[in-house]
């Protein structure tokens, strides 16, 4: 029989909304989350990939009563970057396992598998292998609020700061655009959720294009 000691686990936190309803999940199966952990860019500025300010990461680790770890990484770190992450917090708070989004690439889920490995912890990966458009549905459903704040030019700027809802999801489909985003399409931020205890509002304060990307500038 598991103690509480061996559920417990950290959650590979992007801030968006896969990473937070995976984490809605693992608790709902009752996993003990003790950290939040995140990469920043070389600048430490901003999130890799989803282009969220550290302060804005924060706040959603104090909405959610959970301590968030940081590191800055190029991507050619990143993974040894990130398994030394995870062996530094796994000691620190007595971890089994860690929690992640994602939903159907193989070869993500391999390389978290691997890097688990390599701190001596577990890979949950609660969404796994479920229909994009039904589990997008359900984290609407659940409560989770979130709003895009990255997204590729074919999506183009517009769409930035508009928040997910089923209306929007039949229309990024007409596009031919994944509703999860799971293809990188899309990424998100999330302002309210079931585990926060209370609201973190953002605005768009402006946009940037990078690398084929648009990001949204953002603040409390």
């Amino acid at each position: 029989m598991k103690t509480v000691s061996d559920k417990k686990m950290l959650c590979s936190w992007s801030g968006g909304k896969d990473s937070c309803f995976a984490l809605m999940q693992a608790v709902k199966e009752g996993y003990q989350p003790e950290v939040l952990l995140n990469v920043l860019n070389e600048t430490g500025l901003r999130s890799r990939s989803h282009g969220i300010p550290p302060g804005l990461l924060e706040q959603q680790a104090m909405a959610a009563d959970l301590p968030i770890h940081t590191i800055s990484s190029s991507w050619q770190a990143y993974e040894a970057q990130f398994i030394t992450a995870l062996q530094s917090l796994k000691k620190q708070y007595d971890l089994s396992y860690a929690v992640f989004g994602d939903i159907d690439l193989q070869p993500h889920r391999d390389w978290e598998e691997k890097v688990c490995a390599q701190a001596e912890l577990r890979a949950l990966l609660p969404l796994w292998q479920q229909n994009r458009r039904k589990l997008v549905l359900e984290m609407i459903g659940s409560g989770i609020e979130a709003m895009i704040v990255s997204c590729n030019e074919e999506m183009g700027e517009s769409y930035l700061g508009r928040m997910l809802g089923p209306s929007l999801l039949t229309e990024l489909e007409t596009m031919g655009i994944d509703a999860c985003g799971e293809n990188g399409e899309f990424h998100t931020f999330v302002i309210n959720c079931p585990l926060f205890s209370y609201a973190v509002p953002v605005k768009v304060t402006g946009k940037q294009q990078h690398n084929g990307y648009w990001f949204a500038d953002l603040a409390l």
